[in-house]
């Protein structure tokens, strides 16, 4: 409709029994649209569905790993970890410490999540640094 001034915009909008809405306040000169105020609610909430819909959540994925856990064992949680690193998840490896081992030297430890970390084939980079956690010692990884 061209530029107005803002009585013509909000005469032309009540003549046509509709809103005025402001669209961008910040251009110059601002930018509003004359619409039904309920549609222009809709559209806004149908964007923002779109939106989020369109957006990926990360998710965590959990691997559990106990200190005697068998090499092929290790290569087979390895290569599903390193499958979801690919489809963009995020990944938390726990050392799973039951009685006794729980008291082990925390180099020992980490020498053994270093052993499934070596076999993960996708570059990926350290999230979350190795900690003590209920069941253990954990670690979260996610694609480099």
């Amino acid at each position: 409709m061209g530029v107005m001034s803002l009585r013509e915009a909000l005469e032309k909008a009540h003549e046509l029994s509709f809103d005025l809405i402001e669209i961008s306040p910040n251009a110059n000169p601002p930018v509003a649209k004359i619409m039904d105020y309920g549609k222009f609610q809709y559209d806004e909430r149908k964007k923002e569905k779109t939106a989020k819909a369109k957006s990926k959540t990360v998710e965590t994925k959990n691997v559990q790993v106990k200190v005697g856990t068998g090499d092929h064992d290790l290569e087979l949680k390895a290569k599903k970890a390193s499958e979801w690193l690919q489809e963009g998840n995020r990944v938390k490896i726990d050392l799973f410490l039951v009685g006794r081992t729980k008291f082990m030297d925390i180099k020992f430890l980490k020498e053994r999540l270093e052993r499934i970390l070596k076999l993960i084939t996708i570059n990926y980079k350290v999230a979350e640094e190795p900690k003590k956690s209920p069941k253990g010692l954990t670690i979260v990884i996610e694609k480099a």
